[in-house]
């Protein structure tokens, strides 16, 4: 029975976005409300978002997915974390692993240690220090074993590829077995209450009238709802994040199957590798303003690793957000509420934030302006963070080659940036402030890895005897390695357990 204050919900635009807020909603309101998904086939999705961070993990295990049946359905693999080659200068390389980074020893991160011993030209490269990142180099790849306490193996954090398209087909098929509903067809009008501007409906165009009490726009980046029904206004940040425009190109399988991400910087921009079962992912993400969408093109097929499996779609983007995520009665979730290129995989992760969100402050008896405040601060809080963490990508940089990386390392960074950037150089320094997404581990390793060197490191660790500081280092260091190497192959691993295709 339908509760008697309950509202009708209308989803605009399926894709990842829309079919994640679909099963979400349909499993944690069951049959008590309506939920309508409207979606045109003649309208496509973008496809970004084959690559995940660890959260995804608790998004499928609230919906009590199996791990195994999704990452048949979806051609998946397994990520430890995102390689970075060519970033911080030509020739460089790093890992930002999911996991842990050495241990923490007389309540003091492992890296103030590494600090201490790198000055003294005694620690080889922080990636030696964490299983997330010897692991995937060697193609290696386990589930964690929580019963080898006080092993590598026993904390395993970890992620996935999958191709978006079979994960949203994937989502369809749960949520409409929850009562869902879909329709079919492409949306030409929106109808808006007098005198609040509250949207009532949508008509698409054979004329059906789907009517409603909250919305929820998925539309992607033509934002139907929030921009161009309710406008709400935009912040472009294409100061700090330079990049605009991609180009999709998946290419036949190569090599081993490694369960990392791989970002390769070019001369303007970047181009991702994400391995699945079936295909690679290859895109480069680039800037109009220092390259043309033929030059980035002639790259990527100068970079693939096998043939191409199908025509180059290129996607112009403004990276940014809306200016408000929740506008009267209609929130937007997904490319509708903001863009950030891939590099760090935080698209999907949006999608699931926004939704953990709109359920906390999920409307009651109407819509009250306290609630959307929040919601909307929290989400304010969440972009900016996660713009300072890319950001920085660009900006650490001591390449000289092309305009691009000149204009990037020139460039001002917002304030909150260059904080985090003077604590690290300063000590060694990181704090996580509030709920921003990327913990303390993320910032070390990228700040790190980008080729920031830190001027001290905290006092406390001098405390420990170097010959014990020593013998500490090599135990860690050791002790991963040999976890490693008795790690089975990622490629053996998925075909024991969850090959596409099989049972």
């Amino acid at each position: 029975m339908t509760h008697p204050t309950a509202l009708n919900i209308v989803i605009v635009g399926g894709g990842t976005a829309g079919w994640m807020t679909a099963a979400a909603l349909s499993k944690r309101l069951g049959d008590q409300y309506r939920i309508q998904l409207v979606e045109s086939d003649e309208i496509g999705t973008i496809g970004v978002g084959e690559a995940t961070i660890p959260n995804i993990k608790n998004f499928n295990a609230t919906l009590e997915i199996d791990e195994d049946d999704f990452i048949r359905a979806t051609q998946g693999t397994f990520k430890l974390g995102i390689e970075f080659v060519d970033w911080g200068a030509i020739g460089d390389r790093y890992i930002h692993g999911f996991g842990k980074v050495g241990q923490e020893f007389d309540a003091l991160a492992f890296h103030h240690y590494w600090l201490r011993l790198r000055r003294q030209g005694l620690a080889s490269d922080l990636g030696d220090y964490s299983i997330n990142t010897v692991a995937p180099l060697q193609a290696k790849f386990m589930r964690p074993r929580p019963e080898m306490a006080g092993s590598p193996l026993a904390e395993i954090a970890y992620a996935y590829h999958f191709d978006a398209s079979l994960y949203a087909r994937f989502l369809r098929d749960y949520a409409q077995k929850r009562g869902v509903l879909r329709s079919e067809g492409r949306v030409v009008e929106v109808l808006q209450r007098e005198p609040d501007g509250h949207i009532t409906g949508v008509r698409l165009a054979g004329g059906e009238l789907i009517s409603g009490d909250f919305f929820i726009d998925c539309s992607g980046i033509c934002a139907l709802l929030i921009e161009q029904t309710l406008p709400c206004g935009y912040d472009d940040w294409r100061h700090g994040l330079p990049c605009d425009r991609a180009i999709a190109l998946p290419c036949a399988s190569a090599g081993p199957l490694l369960p990392i991400t791989r970002s390769t910087a070019r001369s303007a921009g970047w181009q991702w590798r994400i391995p699945l079962q079936h295909r690679i992912g290859n895109d480069p993400v680039y800037s109009s303003r220092f390259m043309g969408d033929e030059e980035a093109g002639a790259i990527l097929l100068a970079n693939l690793d096998a043939d191409p499996l199908a025509e180059p779609r290129t996607i112009a983007y403004v990276p940014g957000r809306r200016k408000q995520f929740w506008n009267r009665n209609c929130v937007a979730i997904g490319l509708a509420a903001g863009f950030f290129e891939p590099i760090e995989s935080t698209n999907i992760q949006l999608i699931q934030t926004a939704l953990a969100r709109l359920i906390a402050f999920f409307p009651h008896a109407g819509i009250e302006p306290a609630d959307v405040d929040e919601y909307n601060r929290q989400t304010e809080f969440e972009y900016e963070r996660i713009r300072d963490f890319i950001i920085l990508h660009y900006k650490a940089t001591t390449r000289d080659d092309s305009a691009c990386w000149n204009d990037c390392r020139g460039m001002d960074i917002p304030d909150t940036l260059q904080r985090k950037i003077d604590l690290y150089a300063s000590n060694g320094r990181i704090f996580r402030e509030g709920g921003e997404l990327f913990a303390e581990l993320s910032w070390l390793q990228v700040i790190q890895g980008q080729g920031i060197e830190p001027r001290g490191y905290h006092p406390f660790t001098d405390k420990l005897p170097q010959q014990d500081l020593l013998e500490f280092r090599a135990n860690v260091k050791d002790g991963i390695k040999r976890c490693a190497k008795v790690m089975p192959d990622q490629a053996e691993f998925i075909k024991e357990h969850c090959v596409a295709g099989q049972r």
